[in-house]
């Protein structure tokens, strides 16, 4: 004879794998909510400001405490400007973006 209990322990086990999956992928995702928008998906405007960069090199990349940065990528390459970000440079010190936050604003930057 068949155990009678043998198709509601079938469902049960399911039930839990679903749960357990569930579980994992709603976690995951709320951990992406909390970290908000990855670097390569912020706008880098808004990069350009959350950072401060606005405070010396004004709204409009034309300068004041810090130098303009309108033109700079004739000046400057995509890499001398990351590592300007990322390292300092005279007054400007370093640690203000981390090397993919700065990749984004150089790449911007030339485009200005």
């Amino acid at each position: 004879m068949r155990n009678p209990l043998l198709p509601f322990a079938a469902i049960a086990i399911v039930a839990i794998i679903a749960m357990v999956s569930l579980s994992y992928f709603g976690v995951n995702q709320a951990q992406q909510a909390a970290e908000g928008p990855s670097v390569t998906e912020m706008n880098p405007e808004d990069l350009y400001a959350a950072k401060g960069c606005t405070g010396c090199h004004g709204g409009n990349l034309e300068g004041g405490v810090g130098p303009a940065l309108t033109g700079v990528g004739e000046r400057l390459s995509a890499e001398e400007i990351t590592n300007i970000i990322v390292n300092g440079k005279g007054s400007m010190p370093a640690g203000l973006a981390t090397a993919e936050e700065a990749d984004v604003l150089a790449t911007w930057l030339l485009e200005q």
